[in-house]
């Protein structure tokens, strides 16, 4: 089954590949040849090859769930590909003051670039501004600064197209249902990323004429998933279709839904973890599908920042630098693909 985006989203994404494709044009015919365009573009075998080592800190929340034990770990196993990058990396924390501290502490040893993952992106943002002033680059993962001088790249999986992603495959599959009953369990309402997600999921779902029924927000615990569908299923005895933002709490959605004996509707996940992808290639779950928010974002982070700090530019890009924002995709994974997408998969 093929997913579609929406109308809008897709309306963006040719509106920017047009842009792209303009201003490449013009820069090859504003020259004489544009042959220039590739003087300052690295190889790939000039990227990896050792160059002067780079001093990376890195600082993330407390691996207290499956994704972020997966960030921890692909940040690490990035840094040990490279025979030039010598990893520090500070203590998982959900303390922000803490968090704030270990950012102060690289900026006095006088590393060449921080990786931060910040337990609140706003609260790290004067420490990452501080970092920045002192001719440290920094790498900003998943959750945003709240102002861009705050880091020299940041990189982010997409939680608008999550939603997006979410919305359009259940409108494909209630195609023609107009009074499907549609029901969202949501991660931590206050973050921006969750606030992104259901915002997503709200256009997607608009776009052929459903709309939420019922919502409920958990924690992105199982205890917290587990509590919140139960109360969920109580209060709507009929449902067609259900998005859960997130895989790790979804275990514990899976069980309140086990537990209450229901298998009306189908589910969709969120984030890509093994168990869900595993319950979707069974085929005996009301699982059906995942949307994948990528638990490498920290290693793609490690690997910006060694690119920075020795000057080099992307391989595949004809700009002279690393841009500095990356979003990532947020495909969906069917039991029709889940092949392709369960080797890179974390457990929750």
């Amino acid at each position: 089954m093929s997913v579609k985006r929406t109308s809008r989203a897709r309306a963006f994404v040719m509106a920017g590949a047009s842009l792209a494709v303009a201003g490449l044009l013009a820069g090859c015919t504003a020259g004489d040849s544009g042959s220039s365009v590739t003087e300052n573009q690295n190889s790939a075998e000039e990227n990896a090859a050792s160059g002067d080592t780079v001093v990376i800190g890195f600082s993330g929340p407390a691996a207290d769930h499956g994704w972020l034990g997966a960030i921890n770990s692909a940040a690490q196993a990035a840094a040990d590909s490279y025979d030039d990058v010598e990893l520090r990396v500070a203590e998982g924390t959900n303390d922000a003051n803490l968090q704030i501290s270990q950012v102060e502490t690289f900026v006095n040893e006088g590393v060449d670039a921080i990786v931060l993952l910040p337990t609140d992106g706003a609260a790290l943002t004067e420490a990452a501004i501080q970092a920045m002033e002192a001719g440290i680059p920094v790498i900003n993962v998943d959750r945003e600064f709240s102002d861009p001088a705050a880091a020299r790249a940041t990189i982010l999986g997409d939680n608008y197209g999550m939603g997006v992603s979410a919305g359009s495959y259940i409108c494909e599959r209630l195609e023609g249902q107009d009074d499907a009953v549609v029901a969202e369990i949501a991660g931590i309402d206050s973050l921006p990323l969750t606030q992104d997600r259901s915002r997503g999921f709200a256009d997607a779902l608009a776009d052929c004429g459903l709309e939420v029924s019922n919502r409920v927000a958990a924690d992105f615990t199982i205890q917290g998933g587990e509590a919140v569908t139960s109360q969920l299923l109580s209060a709507a005895p009929q449902i067609d279709a259900i998005w859960n933002h997130d895989d790790d709490q979804g275990v514990g959605v899976l069980a309140a839904i086990e537990a209450a004996g229901r298998d009306e509707f189908f589910m969709v996940g969120g984030a890509g973890s093994a168990n869900a992808m595993r319950a979707i290639e069974s085929g005996d779950s009301v699982l059906e599908a995942t949307v994948i928010y990528p638990s490498t974002q920290a290693a793609d982070g490690i690997a910006l920042a060694r690119l920075i700090a020795q000057g080099k530019t992307m391989s595949d890009l004809y700009t002279p630098s690393v841009p500095n924002r990356i979003v990532l995709d947020a495909p969906v994974v069917t039991a029709d693909n889940v092949d392709q997408y369960i080797e890179f998969a974390f457990e929750s």
